[in-house]
């Protein structure tokens, strides 16, 4: 996650984004076995964070502590595009790019979907937002 940053250097003013937790991913996700197996096998990822290397969840005062700091808590615009449960979509932003998958759950006042992207051989549910699909 990134903040906004204002700094004033010379007599200008410059806003720029900083990391705050550099060299850690926060992710959302129904923590199964396998999809700590899958995370924690991602390239990059050394382990979790939490005792016995298990992930901790943050809770929800956390969790708008971080997004508040982010700027996150505006109202979003709404999506020009609506998704349908069963819907065939490829993902392109994030790590799971140019993965395909089937839309099995929709979330419209959060522009969120649930998707099964097949990982590993395996079908893995994976929540994104709208912006971060396209339709096939």
């Amino acid at each position: 996650p990134k903040e906004k940053i204002a700094e004033v250097k010379n007599g200008k003013r410059r806003i720029y984004r900083r990391k705050f937790f550099p060299g850690y991913m926060l992710i959302e996700a129904d923590l199964t076995e396998e999809t700590k197996y899958v995370i924690g096998n991602t390239p990059g990822v050394s382990g979790f964070v939490g005792p016995k290397n298990q992930p901790v969840p943050l809770d929800e005062k956390e969790v708008s502590n971080i997004e508040h700091r982010m700027g996150l808590l505006e109202k979003k615009p709404k999506p020009g595009i609506v998704f349908e449960t069963g819907e065939s979509i490829r993902i392109v932003q994030g790590p799971f790019t140019n993965f395909q998958g089937e839309i099995i759950e929709v979330n419209p006042h959060q522009q969120r979907l649930k998707v099964l992207v097949s990982i590993f051989g395996r079908e893995t549910p994976v929540e994104l937002e709208y912006v971060n699909v396209e339709r096939l």
